[in-house]
C-alpha cells in the first residue's frame, strides 16, 4: 500500500514540523513541507491524503500574500473530506477560513505547559476522542479563536473557556497547543520573545527547564495524534 502523501504547510523557518513530522514519518506517512515564505508554491490538493497547517508568528489574517489562498485551499480540504490539522496559528487560520473569528488574547500571551481542558464532546470525536483523558501541552500563543465557525464543535477549552481545541468541520481539525514541538525549537522562540517576557517577570530558563523535564510525557501524549492523523490520512474518503 502507498504510503499517504501529507501536505505541511510551514510558515516560518522557526515554525517546522519538528517532532510531528517525524511522528507521521514513523507512522507510515510521506511528508511533503511546503514553504511558502521562502515562495514554495501553493500546492492544490489533489496529490495529498492530508493537510498539516502549521504554527507561526504572524496573525492569521495578517496580509502575507499566502495566507488568502492557503484559506481558501482549507475550504477546499473540508468541502472534499481531506483530513485537516491545524497547529496555533494553523488552528486560527482553518477557523477564520470557515467562518469564524480569531483575536488577541485580552489575557495576554499563553505560556507554558498547561492541562488541557477536554470537553464531553471530545470523547467521542474521530481525531481527538482517544486522546481525551488528562493530558499536559505547550502553548506558546498570543492569539485565540473567539468565535467558533458556525456548526463546529469545541473539543478543549482553558479554565477561562478559551477555546484549545475544536473540530471545524467533519475533515477539519485544530489544536491551539503545539504537540509539534522540542526543546531546539522553544529555545529560538524563548530569544525571540526574550525582552517582553523579561518585562513581564517571565523566567525562561524555568520555563524551558520544566518542559524539557516533561519531554516524555509529552511525547507520550502527542505521538498518538500523529498517529491518529495518519490513520485519517490513510482510510479511503
Amino acid at each position: 500500500m502507498a504510503r499517504p502523501k501529507v501536505l505541511v504547510i510551514e510558515h516560518d523557518l522557526t515554525c517546522p514540523p519538528a517532532l510531528f513530522g517525524s511522528w507521521l514519518e514513523d507512522a507510515g506517512c510521506s511528508v511533503f513541507v511546503c514553504r511558502p515564505y521562502a515562495d514554495d508554491p501553493l500546492p492544490t490538493l489533489e496529490a495529498y491524503d492530508a493537510l498539516l497547517v502549521l504554527g507561526g508568528p504572524m496573525a492569521a489574517t495578517d496580509p502575507h500574500p499566502w495566507l488568502a489562498p492557503l484559506r481558501d485551499l482549507v475550504r477546499t480540504a473540508a468541502a472534499s473530506g481531506v483530513p485537516t490539522l491545524g497547529i496555533c496559528l494553523g488552528h486560527q487560520i482553518c477557523a477564520v477560513a470557515l467562518g469564524g473569528v480569531v483575536e488577541p488574547n485580552p489575557r495576554g500571551q499563553q505560556l507554558g505547559l498547561l492541562d488541557v481542558g477536554w470537553l464531553p464532546a471530545a470523547t467521542d470525536d474521530p481525531l481527538l476522542g482517544p486522546l481525551s483523558t488528562p493530558r499536559r501541552a505547550v502553548q506558546w500563543n498570543d492569539d485565540l479563536v473567539t468565535r467558533l465557525p458556525e456548526d463546529a464543535v469545541a473539543l478543549a477549552v482553558t479554565p477561562h473557556g478559551e477555546t484549545q481545541a475544536a473540530r471545524f468541520a467533519p475533515s477539519v481539525w485544530g489544536v491551539q497547543w503545539h504537540p509539534e514541538v522540542d526543546r531546539e525549537v522553544l529555545e529560538v522562540w524563548a530569544r525571540d520573545d526574550a525582552e517582553r517576557h523579561l518585562a513581564r517577570g517571565i523566567d525562561q530558563q524555568r520555563l524551558l527547564d520544566e518542559i524539557g523535564a516533561a519531554e516524555t510525557e509529552l511525547e507520550t501524549a502527542w505521538r498518538p495524534l500523529a498517529d491518529a492523523f495518519a490513520a485519517l490520512a490513510r482510510s479511503p474518503r
